[in-house]
């Protein structure tokens, strides 16, 4: 952005800024637009360890103490001392298992049998591993004499005392875990969970188990939407489906902005008779833009109801889980107070087949990614229409298509993104 501006400011007045153009927004223009308005959850709650997972990290967790906070061995074998002579053969003088208290000490000359995470004795010049070692009555034999300190792990090599160990905004994977586990942090100060409610809407949409009439079709949306929303970090509000009616969709909307962080909803974004989401939002929100361009996934909507954020999702099935993936999921994780997150990167394939293309979208097309010989190859799947939901269940990535692009031919090499969920 070139000038500070509110969202509000840019939805009453389109023509304030230049550049801008809520009708006809590209698709990294969008992520940026978007990434200017999102504030990050500020509640926090103190959880265990072992019900961190999955959450965000809200205050930086220092070490208390060195690990290791002893010196130990990183090998079973032998500590040595060095002889002044460079002697290679040492006197066995008797051993430490790992775990063991015992203080021992060894002169020039002597070794001490060590088992892997075992106390170094004092005087030890380094530690051979058994493989490494000949064994003579009490004595042991070398080769070669090692570089001091050869594996033995020093205090602190891991972690020194009072070192920032985790951040704010990181995530907690497994390894997280472990990490505060081996310092003895028992709890953890993340941010609370955030807060998505979610509907879809249209008259002929249907729940699933209800007898399916002549011109309607099942609410795939509502329950896609409610998977992809599946983490430990989200709390999600369902509030199911909505008829194609003003007053029922402006009520629930204003509803779902009490409840929650975030609202997504899917379907009525476009310009149909039927469609009066984009009435209502300009009585009760405030819109950033409307249109994306990109394919499938061109009626999208961003902007905020009442302080709570909110994402028109289309109602094709597939161009809903395109802009999920590609747009919803990076505003979540800010949202979420993650820092420094990253969509899953694109790599080159080879393209199996021809794709046709018209220059003027990005595209993100359906495809299987397989390795054949020492070639990364793409084949995009069947169909590519907007409404063929199979094309997401047979497809392992999208080919992405930027919007200068046209037709690919067979061999050509193009960007592939992996699928991957919300966690």
């Amino acid at each position: 952005m070139t000038k500070d501006i509110t969202l509000a400011e840019l939805a009453n007045d389109p023509g304030c800024l230049s550049e801008y153009d809520p009708n006809a927004m590209d698709f990294y223009s969008a992520q940026k637009w978007i990434a200017q308005f999102l504030t990050p959850l500020k509640q926090k709650e103190r959880l265990p360890i072992e019900g961190a997972l999955g959450r965000i990290i809200a205050k930086d967790i220092q070490s208390s103490s060195d690990v290791p906070n002893y010196h130990n061995s990183a090998m079973d074998g032998y500590a040595i001392c060095f002889s002044k002579n460079g002697d290679l053969t040492f006197k066995i003088i008797g051993s430490a298992l790992a775990g063991s208290l015992e203080d021992f000490q060894i002169k020039p000359g002597e070794a001490l049998e060590i088992m892997t995470g075992g106390k170094i004795p004092q005087g030890a010049s380094a530690v051979v591993p058994i493989e490494l070692i000949s064994i003579d009555g009490n004595s042991i034999r070398i080769k070669l004499l090692p570089k001091i300190d050869a594996n033995i792990r020093r205090i602190g090599e891991d972690i020194a005392k009072g070192q920032v160990i985790l951040k704010s905004g990181q995530f907690i994977r497994p390894a997280e875990i472990g990490l505060l586990a081996s310092l003895g942090i028992g709890k953890v100060e993340v941010f609370k969970k955030l807060r998505v409610a979610y509907f879809s809407t249209g008259d002929e949409v249907i729940g699933v188990g209800n007898i399916l009439e002549q011109g309607q079709v099942y609410d795939s949306n509502h329950y896609t939407i409610g998977a992809m929303l599946q983490a430990p970090c989200i709390e999600t509000i369902d509030l199911h489906n909505v008829p194609d009616n003003k007053i029922m969709i402006k009520d629930t909307l204003l509803l779902a902005s009490q409840k929650a962080d975030l609202i997504i909803t899917s379907g009525g974004v476009s310009v149909g008779k039927a469609d009066f989401m984009k009435e209502v939002l300009a009585e009760i929100g405030e819109i950033l833009f409307w249109k994306l361009a990109i394919k499938p996934g061109r009626p999208l909507a961003y902007g905020t109801i009442k302080g709570a954020h909110y994402f028109g999702l289309p109602g094709n099935p597939v161009s809903a889980m395109v802009t999920f993936y590609q747009m919803v999921k990076p505003a979540i994780r800010l949202l979420m107070g993650q820092v420094g997150y990253m969509p899953p990167p694109k790599f080159k394939a080879k393209c199996h087949t021809a794709i046709f293309k018209r220059p003027g979208r990005m595209e993100f097309q359906r495809g299987v990614l397989t390795q054949q010989d020492h070639d990364l190859v793409v084949t995009p799947t069947r169909s590519q229409g907007s409404g063929i939901l199979s094309s997401m269940s047979e497809a392992n990535c999208f080919i992405i298509l930027e919007a200068e692009q046209g037709t690919i031919e067979p061999g050509d090499s193009v960007d592939v993104q992996y699928m991957d969920g919300i966690v």
